[in-house]
């Protein structure tokens, strides 16, 4: 599996070997990382983002750290709008194991043990960052279908609903109190401005939005 070029992981331990031995790791297979030696560094971090990852991304996270824990840091993570948008593996110790797995049930992606095995580690760290990049294909496909959504006349967008529920031309045109020919030319807009080419294409792609 092939992370995006400019994926990153953010590091978040107290434990500046810990920090250090796995960005080491993450070099060795091409996957740029930053560190933060507590959970309120980097919610300060976040916090400066003017909205949600502009690249895949995912959080290696320490579950027991002075202050605020990365338990607590997660629960404030839950809250983001576009959380699923950057994956969160826990790293924990062996009496944090059952807190961990809690974790991965409230939308954790995963959790490995510490010591934890290199390569298992990294693979899930790639299958995290693919799942960021998918998140955010997403949210960009729907921001990018709203926009165009947003473009359309009142009468453009009463056609649309009209054509989406299925009424031939001369029933939209009965509906609407205008002529068929008037309702070709709309419809013919509709379909330019959405991207489409036909009623069922439009109908998929308002309903995958």
């Amino acid at each position: 599996m092939t992370a995006h070029p400019d994926a990153k992981i953010f590091l978040v331990d107290d434990d500046t070997g810990v920090r250090d031995a796995l960005a080491w790791l993450l070099r060795t297979r091409r996957l740029l990382s930053e560190g933060f030696d507590s959970a309120e560094a980097f919610l300060a971090e976040i916090d400066s983002w003017p909205r949600e990852p502009q690249v895949p991304c995912c959080v290696l996270l320490d579950v027991r750290m002075p202050g605020m824990s990365g338990l607590a840091l997660f629960e404030h993570l839950l809250t983001l709008p576009w959380q699923a948008a950057m994956p969160v593996i826990f790293l924990s110790g062996h009496a944090d194991v059952p807190t961990a797995v809690d974790a991965v049930k409230r939308g954790a992606f995963d959790f490995c043990e510490k010591p934890f095995s290199d390569n298992a580690l990294v693979d899930r760290v790639e299958q995290a960052l693919a799942q960021s990049a998918q998140v955010l294909a997403q949210r960009q496909a729907q921001r990018s279908m709203q926009q165009r959504v947003d473009s359309l006349t009142e009468r453009e967008r009463a056609v649309m609903d009209l054509v989406v529920a299925g009424l031939p031309n001369k029933l939209v045109a009965d509906q609407l109190n205008i002529s068929v020919r008037t309702v070709e030319v709309h419809r013919s807009r509709v379909f330019d401005k959405m991207g489409v080419k036909s009623a069922v294409e439009l109908a998929n792609a308002l309903r995958a939005s």
